[in-house]
């Protein structure tokens, strides 16, 4: 294994693409499976270039397996009942719905429910516009699970939500989960992270503040678009009552050449959560994780503790395939303030 500063970078590739798909991403993990089956997003189309605003992805979920951590297969398509019905409900005859993206698992403790969220995307079909909302489906299991109406969707374009990282329950009884929002200053379009308060994880959610505006940090690395991972458990790192250590996701501002909008690098950074209060208490001043074969994007999506003090954090290089590092509890404690 390569030793870089902070974090093991592991020798070769989590998941690969094949000759069904040439861009994979944004792995997500079924605990209960131990952690050796899941879900991916694949790219069936792209239209554009990534590094370029405007490109357009097509994407289907399908099942991963493996027989370790660090290798996984790509299986089937997965499979959700009503998919097709709730998605037509939502986009009518003007809105083209581009496919399921950037899925996230979260067992029910109380009843064992399989939760699956995943961005909803509609563009329209004769105008630049958006919509993109948050997507829930729920079943005993990945194999069983049906599709609901969203947690959280706008049709007015108002507000965005995808890439949702759950927060813990506050003392008050509800989640001050996180997700990835929107937001248009000057002509130039920001990524943002907001609280969406959840009192029931499998009916709608209410839209709350944005508590991180790249325009309004200055960061660089993460100046023009940021979108939360996950937490961390307090068994990997305990950072304080009612407060949790994440994985946020950042880019560099958007530079304007001409009349197109150039991306920048996409990297992997920490950031403090007050889940009681929906705050953010510190984001990382550098990034925490590049990746050595990166142009352009290291985008950190999922995190299962391995042993005390150590742990796997999965991310998708430039859209091409999954890499896994480790990360040690006390290594990423002495980048904390």
């Amino acid at each position: 294994m390569e030793n870089i500063k902070n974090y093991i970078e592991h020798p070769g590739k989590t998941v690969e693409t094949d000759k069904r798909f040439k861009h994979v991403m944004a792995i997500a993990l079924d605990s209960r499976s131990g952690y050796k089956e899941g879900i991916i997003r694949c790219i069936t189309s792209r239209e554009g270039n990534v590094q370029v605003k405007g490109y357009v992805d097509r994407s289907v979920l399908h099942k991963v397996s493996g027989d370790s951590l660090e290798r996984f297969a790509i299986g089937d398509r997965l499979d959700i009942k009503n998919e097709s019905e709730v998605i037509e409900q939502l986009g009518g005859k003007d809105w083209d719905f581009i496919g399921l993206e950037d899925p996230d698992i979260w067992i029910e403790e109380k009843s064992g429910s399989t939760h699956l969220y995943f961005t909803l995307p509609f563009k329209n079909k004769t105008q630049d516009e958006m919509i993109i909302g948050l997507g829930h489906a729920e079943g005993e299991n990945l194999n069983s699970l049906a599709m609901t109406p969203p947690v959280l969707f706008d049709a007015s374009m108002k507000n965005s939500a995808k890439e949702v990282s759950i927060a813990p329950l506050n003392k008050q009884g509800f989640r001050n989960n996180l997700v990835e929002s929107s937001d248009i200053i000057d002509g130039m379009w920001y990524s943002t992270v907001r609280v969406a308060r959840a009192d029931d994880m499998g009916k709608p959610w209410e839209f709350g503040d944005t508590i991180f505006h790249p325009k309004e940090r200055n960061i660089p690395w993460i100046g023009g678009h940021a979108s939360p991972g996950p937490l961390l458990p307090d068994t990997f790192i305990d950072v304080g009552v009612s407060k949790s250590l994440g994985i946020i996701n950042g880019r560099e501002a958007n530079q304007k050449i001409g009349d197109k909008v150039k991306y920048g690098m996409f990297s992997v950074g920490l950031f403090i959560y007050d889940y009681e209060n929906g705050k953010i208490d510190w984001v990382s001043p550098e990034p925490f994780i590049q990746d050595s074969q990166a142009k352009t994007i290291t985008f950190a999506s999922q995190f299962v503790e391995t042993q005390k003090g150590s742990g796997f954090l999965y991310a998708h290089v430039d859209d091409s395939f999954v890499r896994v590092y480790t990360i040690e509890t006390e290594k990423v404690r002495s980048l904390l303030p």
